[in-house]
C-alpha cells in the first residue's frame, strides 16, 4: 500500500495510548493529569473546602436546568463543595451562543468544573476558539462535543500564541480547531518550543533528503496527522533517527517510514523498535535485508509492540494462512484476529479459501475490502451469458 490504511492509522491512536513503553508511558501520563488534576485548571476556584458539605444554592441552581446531579457526584463531586459557582452565568452564555436546554445539562454533566468558570474567564475562551471557528454555531457545535476542551485550560495567553502561531505557518483554522479538541495538550507548550520543534521537523526532512518545495506540504500534513509530535523533544528525534541509521535505513527510506506512520515513528523509543524488530525477524525467519523489506512494505511493524505482533501472527496462522503468506503480504498484520476473522468468514462464504491464494483480498480498508468482496460476490454470480441481450439471428 502507498500508505498506511485509515483503519490502521485509528489503531495507531489506539496504541499510542495504551500499548507502547518508554517514552509512550510518559505520553500517556501528561494526557491524563489535565482530566484528573484539578490544580491545573487556571480558572478561579479552591479546592480546599470550607465545609464537607455540598453547596445547596449549587446543587438547587443545578436542578433547575436539569442536570444530573448523581452524574456530577460520580465524575468531580468537588465542584459541588466549591462555595463560589457560576451556573446560571454559564448557563446564559451558553444559551446565548445558542445551546438549548438539553445540550447545556449535557455539557455540565460531562464537564462539571464549567461552573466554577468565571464569566469573565469564559469570555476569554470564546475569543480565542473563535480565531478558528467560523461563526458562533460552530463554536457551540465543539463545545457540545469536548467541553472539557474548551473549560478546561491552563494558560489562555500562551493558547492564544500558539493558535496564532499555527495560523503563520498555514495550518487551515479547521485544523487548528481539531487540535483545539482532540489534542489540547500542545496548546500548553510554550509557542518557543512548538517554533523549536517545528524547526527541528523542518531540518530532519531536508537532512533526509526531502526537498525544499515539497518542505511546507510536507510539514503541514504531518502536523494534521499527528500534532501530539510537538510534544516530543528534539533529543529524542535525533536519537530515534540515529538509530534506524544504525539498522541499515537509508535517508529515504527512513524518511518513508516516518511519512507513513504519520510521525508516530518519533514517539517510539529506540528500545522498543529494538525489540519488534528482533522478534519480527525471528518470528519470519529472515535476514536482516529481508526484514527491512518487511517494515518498508508494512512500517506498522516498527510501531507495534512484541504482544500485539505475536497476537496478529498467531490469529493468521490459526486461520491456516502461513508465514510465506504473511511475508509476501505482510500489510494483513494492519488487521486484528477479529477482522481477520470476519473477513474470512465472508470469504469463505462465497468458497474463497483465503489459504490456497494470496492475501490481497483479506488486506486493506474497511471500504476497500468490502469493494473486493463486491467485486468477487459479483464474479460469482455472474450468469455464463446475458439472457436480455439481443441475439442476432436470420430471420
Amino acid at each position: 500500500m502507498v500508505a498506511i490504511s485509515q483503519w490502521t492509522a485509528g489503531m495507531l491512536w489506539k496504541l499510542l495510548i495504551r500499548s507502547q513503553p518508554c517514552r509512550l508511558c510518559s505520553f500517556r501520563k501528561m494526557l491524563l493529569a489535565s482530566k484528573y488534576r484539578p490544580s491545573l485548571v487556571r480558572f478561579t476556584y479552591t479546592t480546599d473546602h470550607q465545609s464537607n458539605k455540598e453547596n445547596k444554592r449549587t446543587v438547587e441552581k443545578l436542578c433547575k436546568f436539569s442536570v444530573d446531579i448523581r452524574k456530577i457526584r460520580r465524575l468531580k463531586g468537588w465542584v459541588l463543595f466549591e462555595d463560589k459557582t457560576y451556573v446560571e452565568e454559564i448557563v446564559n452564555v451558553l444559551q446565548q451562543l445558542g445551546a438549548d436546554e438539553a445540550a447545556i445539562a449535557s455539557i455540565l454533566e460531562r464537564c462539571p468544573e464549567a461552573i466554577v468558570c468565571s464569566p469573565t474567564t469564559f469570555n476569554t475562551q470564546k475569543e480565542l476558539w473563535q480565531l478558528v471557528c467560523k461563526n458562533e454555531q460552530e463554536l457551540v457545535k465543539l463545545i457540545k462535543q469536548f467541553p472539557e476542551s474548551f473549560f478546561t485550560v491552563k494558560d489562555q495567553e500562551t493558547q492564544k500564541l500558539n493558535i496564532q502561531f499555527f495560523q503563520e505557518l498555514g495550518l487551515k483554522d479547521v485544523v487548528i480547531s481539531r487540535f483545539l479538541t482532540t489534542a489540547s495538550n500542545i496548546f500548553l507548550n510554550p509557542v518557543e518550543k512548538n517554533k523549536q520543534m517545528i524547526s527541528i521537523l523542518q531540518e530532519s526532512y531536508l537532512n533526509l533528503g526531502g526537498s525544499k518545495a515539497n518542505l511546507k506540504v510536507w510539514l503541514l500534513k504531518l502536523l494534521s496527522q499527528n500534532p501530539f509530535i510537538l510534544l516530543n523533544s528534539s533529543a529524542a528525534i535525533k536519537e530515534t533517527l540515529e538509530f534506524l541509521q544504525e539498522q541499515g535505513f537509508t535517508n529515504s527510506e527512513i524518511l518513508q517510514l516516518l511519512s507513513k506512520l504519520k510521525g508516530f515513528l518519533f514517539q517510539l523509543c529506540p528500545a522498543s523498535i529494538q525489540n519488534s524488530i528482533s522478534f519480527s525477524k525471528n518470528a519470519f525467519k529472515c535476514t536482516d535485508h529481508d526484514l527491512k523489506q518487511l517494515v518498508l512494505k508494512c512500517p506498522a511493524i516498527l510501531y507495534y509492540s512484541v504482544p500485539v505482533l505475536e497476537e496478529r501472527i498467531q490469529g493468521l496462522l490459526k486461520e491456516g494462512i502461513s508465514v510465506a503468506q504473511i511475508r509476501e503480504t505482510p500489510m494483513v498484520l494492519e488487521l486484528t484476529p477479529q477482522i481477520v476473522q470476519y473477513r474470512i468468514r465472508k470469504l469463505n462464504s462465497l468458497g474463497y479459501r483465503i489459504k490456497d491464494g494470496h492475501l490481497v483480498n483479506l488486506n486493506g480498508t474497511k471500504k476497500e475490502f468490502e469493494a473486493n468482496f463486491g467485486k468477487i460476490q459479483a464474479k460469482k454470480g455472474r450468469p455464463l451469458f446475458n439472457p436480455v441481450a439481443p441475439l442476432n439471428v436470420e430471420e
